[in-house]
C-alpha cells in the first residue's frame, strides 16, 4: 500500500475499513470520496467530483462491461452515498467524440449522457462527466483546494507551476481556462497524451485533477499533491511582510453588537427579491481581508473558481466604512451601495445575456464585506448562507495565495488565456487573476446550471422564514416549534427554562438539522432578557419574520385564605400583558429595519371573555392582552400583522398544570382519581372533564392551538390582523358578544 507523505493534511485512509469494501468498487469509490470531502482544505462543499472506471455486468448481454461511475450533478463528495454516483457505459461516452460538432455546440452533448446511462441508473450526470471519462486512468479526482486554485489564478501561474514541479519532483501539467464541458474534456485528453508521465494537471482559474491506477493510489496522489501545493504557497507567504497590503481598518471591539444592529438592514436589502437567511463570519481570515488595504479592489475583481461565484455571484458588495463613522453612516452607506450594486449587476447581465439565456435571477448581493465587522453571507436557508460565506472565505485564501506567489514577473499573454487575444479580458490585481465577465456569465447563467436549479425540490412554506418562539420549551410552544420545523422554518426556541428550550431545539434538529434551530433563555418580565433573545436570533439567522409567544403564568394564591399576594398579582400582569408589550417594542426596530412583511402571534385565553371566580388576575390579564393585540395591530400598521389565539383550558403538556394543580382541580370538580396514576393520566381526566363543557366534546390539545398559530404566522392569513381566533372546542360562554 503506498504511503502518503504529507505535512499539512492527514491521511485518513483506514486499510481495514477499505478492505471490507474490496469486493464493491462503487462503495470503495464512495469511501475515497468521503475521505477527500472530510477536509475543506481539500475541496469545498459540493465542489469537484470523483470517479472510477469499473467492470459491471451488462444487463443486456450478461457480460462484464466497462462503466464510468462519477459523482452526480449537484452532489457533495463529503456526504455522497453509493446511490449518488451517475453510471455510464464508458464505450458510449467515448463514441460521443464522433458526433461532437465543436465548442459552439458542446452543450448538446449533455443530452446524450442520459442515453449513455448504465442499467437502471437515473442519477443526473455532471457536466464534468466527460472530463473523467476521457482520462486514461481508472480512478480520477477533480478537486478545488484553495492552494491549487491560488496557483491556477496567479498571473505567473504557469511559471510557478514549473517551479513547483522542480521543487517537488512532480509533473503537473497546465491547461488554460476553458469552461467545464466537452471541449475541456478533449483538452485534458490531449494534454495527457502529450505528457504521458503526468501525475496531475492544473486547470487555469479553476482547479486540480489527479489520478491513480487504484483507489488508494489516487487518494494518496491527491492528498500529497495538495499538501505539497500548500507548503509551496506557505513558503512564499512566509517571505511576505503583510497580507493584502496590510490592515487599514482594525476589527471593531464591539463588532458582534454592531453586526446584530445592522443585520436586519442588510437582510432587508438582500431580500428585496426573495427572503434570505444570513450567516455572519468574523474570524481572522474574514476580518483581515475586510479591513485590508486591498480588500475593496479585490472585491471588485470578483472570484475565480466557477464553484465560488455560482454562490457568491460575480463579486461581493463592499461597504466603504470605518467603525468610527457610526451606525447611522453605515446604514446610509449600505442603502446607497445596494442601489449601485443592483445597477451594476443588471448591467453585467444585460451586457452578456443572449436571447435564450435564463432570466436575471436576483440582482442583490449574496456576500457583503464590511471593514471592521467581517463578512455576511446570504442564502435561501442557513446552510446555503453558511456555505456561501465559506466559499468567499475560500476565495480569500485563493487571493492570498496568489498574492504570496507574486514576484514581479507577469506572463504576457496570461497563461490562463487559451488564445493570446483573450488575455486582455482577464482582470488582475496583485498577481491574482479573476475570470473575465463574459466567461463568468456563461457559467452563472448556463442553461445546464439553470436545469440543475430547476431540478431542486420546491421550497417549504416557511423555508425562508425566521421565527422566534417564546414559551417554546413546553406545551403549545413546543408543538409550534415542531410544526414550523416540518414546514421549513428557521427557529429560535426561547423559554424562561433554558434547559427545556434546549431540549425542544434538539427535537427540532432531529426533524430538520442543527443549522435551522437554536435556543435561548427568555424572561417575559425583563426587557433586557427579551432584547438578548432577539439579538441572539438576529446573529443566528439575520433577522426575524415572526414572533410567537405562548408563555404565560397562572398564579395560585399563597396568601391568607388562598388569596394572591400583591407580588403575585403584579407578576401576572408583568408576564401576561407587559411582557408581550415589551416583546413587541424590542422587535419593532428590527421589523422596521428589515422592511419585510412580518407577523406576531400572541396567546390569549377563553378566560378573557368568561367571567368567573378565583382566577381574576389571569383572566383580567388575558382580557388586557386581547386589547393589546388590537392596539399593536394598529401601531404596526401594514408592516407587521398582529393576531392572537384564545384557547380554552389546555391541560396536556402545560407547565401551568403541574401535578399538584391537576389533583387540586380534580378534587374541586369531584372527579375520582388515585395518587398512583401518572401525571399524564390525571391530566387526561381533567382535560376530558373540561371538554364536556364544549359543543365538540373534545379536549383542546397543544397541537390544535399550534395549528391555529402557524396559520396566523403564515401567508395563508395574509389579510388577517388585529384578531383573536378561539380554539376552545365551541365554548358557548366564550362566544363573542
Amino acid at each position: 500500500m503506498p504511503t502518503a507523505k504529507t505535512e499539512l493534511l492527514k491521511d485518513l485512509w483506514n486499510e481495514t475499513e477499505a478492505a471490507k469494501l474490496a469486493d464493491n468498487p462503487l462503495a470503495l469509490l464512495r469511501y475515497r470520496s468521503n475521505l477527500l470531502g472530510a477536509d475543506l482544505r481539500i475541496t469545498n462543499f459540493g465542489g469537484g467530483n470523483t470517479s472510477s472506471k469499473i467492470d459491471m455486468v451488462d444487463p443486456f448481454t450478461g457480460q462484464p462491461t466497462r462503466v464510468l461511475a462519477v459523482k452526480g450533478s449537484g452532489g457533495d463528495i463529503g456526504s455522497i452515498k453509493d446511490s449518488g454516483f451517475a453510471l455510464l457505459y464508458l464505450d458510449r461516452l467515448n463514441q460521443l467524440k464522433n458526433i461532437y460538432r465543436g465548442e459552439a455546440l458542446e452543450d448538446e452533448m449533455v443530452s446524450f449522457y442520459p442515453l449513455s446511462a448504465f442499467g437502471h441508473n437515473k442519477v443526473a450526470a455532471s457536466i464534468d462527466t466527460a472530463l473523467h471519462g476521457f482520462l486514461p486512468w481508472d480512478h480520477v479526482d477533480h478537486l478545488h483546494p484553495d492552494w491549487a486554485i491560488a496557483i491556477a489564478a496567479s498571473a505567473n501561474g504557469e511559471r510557478k507551476m514549473r517551479e513547483y514541479n522542480k521543487e517537488f519532483n512532480a509533473n503537473i501539467i497546465w491547461i488554460p481556462w476553458q469552461r467545464p464541458g466537452f471541449e475541456l474534456a478533449l483538452m485534458l485528453e490531449n494534454g495527457v497524451k502529450e505528457n504521458p508521465n503526468a501525475n496531475g494537471l492544473i486547470l487555469g482559474s479553476h482547479g486540480l485533477f489527479t489520478w491513480g491506477d487504484t483507489q488508494r493510489e489516487c487518494y494518496v496522489n491527491s492528498i500529497e499533491t495538495i499538501d505539497q501545493m500548500g507548503r509551496f504557497i506557505n513558503n512564499h507567504q512566509a517571505k511576505k511582510s503583510t497580507i493584502f497590503g496590510g490592515i487599514e481598518t482594525a476589527p471593531a471591539a464591539d463588532r458582534q453588537s454592531v453586526a446584530a444592529a445592522i443585520l436586519p438592514t442588510l437582510r432587508g436589502i438582500c431580500s428585496s427579491n426573495k427572503r434570505q437567511i444570513a450567516h455572519y463570519a468574523d474570524h481572522p481570515d474574514a476580518l483581515d481581508f475586510a479591513g485590508s488595504a486591498w480588500g475593496k479592489e479585490l472585491c471588485a475583481l470578483g472570484t475565480s473558481c466557477p464553484d465560488h461565484f455560482l454562490r457568491t455571484r460575480i463579486c461581493p458588495m463592499f461597504i466603504d466604512w470605518k467603525p468610527s463613522e457610526g451606525l447611522d453612516t453605515l446604514r446610509t452607506r449600505i442603502a446607497e451601495r445596494a442601489v449601485d450594486y443592483r445597477t451594476d449587476y443588471a448591467d453585467y447581465y444585460n451586457a452578456w445575456a443572449l436571447p435564450d439565456s435564463p432570466k436575471l435571477r436576483d440582482s442583490n448581493p449574496s456576500v457583503v464585506v464590511i471593514p471592521g465587522l467581517g463578512i455576511f453571507g446570504f442564502g435561501k436557508n442557513k446552510k446555503e448562507a453558511r456555505i456561501t460565506t465559506e466559499f468567499f472565505i475560500n476565495a480569500i485564501h485563493v487571493m492570498s495565495g496568489a498574492a504570496a506567489l507574486e514576484d514581479g514577473e507577469v506572463a504576457n499573454p496570461l497563461s490562463q488565456a487559451r488564445r493570446a487575444e483573450h488575455s486582455q479580458h482577464f482582470a488582475t490585481a496583485y498577481n491574482y487573476v479573476a475570470l473575465p465577465r463574459p466567461e463568468a456569465f456563461k457559467i452563472e447563467y448556463w442553461a445546464l446550471e439553470e436545469a440543475k436549479l430547476q431540478r431542486m425540490p420546491p421550497e417549504a412554506e416557511f423555508s425562508r422564514k425566521i421565527v422566534l418562539v417564546v414559551g417554546g420549551g413546553s406545551g403549545i410552544g413546543r408543538e409550534v416549534a415542531l410544526m414550523l420545523a416540518k414546514r421549513g422554518a428557521h427557529i429560535v426556541v426561547a423559554d424562561v427554562n433554558a434547559e427545556a428550550a434546549k431540549e425542544v431545539a434538539d427535537e427540532v434538529a432531529k426533524l430538520t438539522s442543527s443549522e435551522t434551530v437554536s435556543s435561548v433563555a427568555a424572561n417575559l418580565g425583563s426587557s433586557e432578557s427579551l432584547a438578548a433573545a432577539i439579538r441572539h436570533t438576529i446573529l443566528q439567522f439575520g433577522g426575524i419574520d415572526s414572533i410567537i409567544n405562548t408563555a404565560a403564568i397562572f398564579p395560585v394564591g399563597t396568601g391568607p385564605g388562598g388569596r394572591l399576594t400583591d407580588h403575585q398579582w403584579n407578576l401576572t400582569f408583568l408576564v401576561n400583558v407587559t411582557g408581550n408589550y415589551l416583546l413587541a417594542q424590542e422587535a419593532k426596530t428590527i421589523f422596521e429595519e428589515q422592511k419585510l412583511p412580518s407577523t406576531m402571534v400572541l396567546t390569549s385565553s377563553a378566560n378573557a371573555v368568561v367571567s368567573k371566580s378565583g382566577s381574576e388576575a389571569y383572566d383580567v390579564s388575558k382580557t388586557a392582552l386581547n386589547h393589546l393585540i388590537r392596539e399593536l395591530a394598529v401601531g404596526f400598521g401594514g408592516l407587521v400583522r398582529v393576531n392572537g389565539i384564545a384557547p380554552a383550558t389546555v391541560v396536556a403538556g402545560s407547565t401551568m398544570f403541574p401535578r399538584d394543580r391537576v389533583m387540586q382541580s380534580l378534587s374541586k370538580y369531584k372527579i375520582a382519581y388515585s395518587e398512583s396514576e401518572s401525571t399524564e393520566d390525571l391530566r387526561d381526566k381533567l382535560a376530558n372533564f373540561y371538554a364536556q363543557r364544549t359543543l365538540t366534546k373534545r379536549p383542546i390539545l397543544p397541537k390544535d392551538c399550534a395549528a391555529a398559530i402557524v396559520w396566523l404566522a403564515g401567508e395563508e392569513s395574509a389579510k388577517t390582523t388585529g384578531h383573536i381566533i378561539p380554539v376552545d372546542g365551541g365554548l358557548q360562554e366564550a362566544f363573542l358578544r
